[in-house]
């Protein structure tokens, strides 16, 4: 048989060799073949990104979600811890207080708000002149005193409770006034120009007094303060009920120590009042005057 009978292709290879299979190819638009791509680098998702950046993506997901599931377990310690805190503070620390009458006046308003240092009186004794916080529940009935309403509504209880702890509304329980006589002082009123003594020694009130007002309108001793006592005034003497108006109450006006709160320093609220309760200028003299 002769070449022409075996009927080569055009390309010299017989039909037989050209129908066994090979690498798949493509026509490029040029008309030549091209082999197709395959293996694992040829794989992408749907947005174009390589496998590695689709796991990178999905850890940093997955990381996300940990932290968020990791903060809503802790809040609820830290909402613990934060009231444990403030329980504390207010406690033994310190506390806001809310002013509900004028007996203060100009000193302190109505509605003033007032940092009170319970801490202060465990490392020094008190001292005349400043203004503190104390409970009058068994020696004082003052008849000027705030109470917030009492509601049925358990919600309305609560949301006054925490206005009460923090010096927003009050508390009926506690009164402020200024420390006139320290145990064992002897005070009286008045001398021949009005003025409250103290062993002896005139108090110039004019400082703090409310504009106009006399030093008392109503004239008492001379007392003798017990032992763990202290005798008390407010600075708008005509309209305060403190040590003056209780003489027929257990201590005879004055209130026991141990039923002091604590000092109140600073006026927080409102802005515009805010300020130190410093001790006046005629204590001073009268501490100096004793020494």
């Amino acid at each position: 048989m002769s070449e022409d009978d075996r009927g080569p292709g055009a390309d010299g290879e017989s039909e037989e060799d050209s129908d066994r299979d090979g690498p798949e190819e493509h026509s490029s638009t040029t008309g030549s073949r091209v082999p197709s791509r395959s293996g694992a680098s040829g794989v992408s998702d749907a947005d174009g990104r390589e496998p590695e950046e689709r796991a990178d993506a999905e850890m940093t997901k997955s990381q996300n979600s940990a932290k968020k599931g990791s903060f809503w377990k802790e809040l609820p310690i830290l909402i613990v811890i934060a009231l444990v805190l403030a329980f504390v503070i207010r406690t033994w620390v310190m506390q806001a207080f809310y002013i509900p009458s004028s007996s203060m006046e100009n000193t302190l308003l109505i509605g003033d708000r007032v940092l009170v240092n319970k801490l202060v009186y465990q490392v020094r004794d008190i001292d005349r002149g400043e203004v503190v916080v104390f409970d009058g529940d068994g020696s004082w009935d003052d008849p000027n005193t705030v109470v917030a309403p009492e509601s049925s509504n358990p919600v309305a209880r609560g949301f006054t409770w925490v206005q009460q702890q923090l010096g927003a509304a009050p508390t009926g329980k506690e009164y402020i006034k200024r420390v006139i006589g320290l145990p064992g002082d002897v005070v009286e009123c008045c001398d021949e120009q009005n003025r409250v003594l103290v062993n002896g020694v005139p108090l110039e009130e004019d400082a703090y007094l409310y504009p106009g007002s006399v030093a008392s309108h109503t004239e008492f001793g001379p007392i003798e303060v017990p032992e763990d006592h202290l005798w008390v005034m407010g600075d708008h003497r005509a309209i305060s009920y403190d040590s003056r108006l209780n003489q027929n109450n257990p201590g005879g006006g004055a209130i026991p120590i141990d039923h002091v709160v604590g000092r109140a320093f600073v006026i927080i609220w409102p802005v515009d009042q805010a300020g130190g309760l410093g001790v006046p200028d005629t204590f001073d003299q009268l501490n100096e005057a004793e020494e």
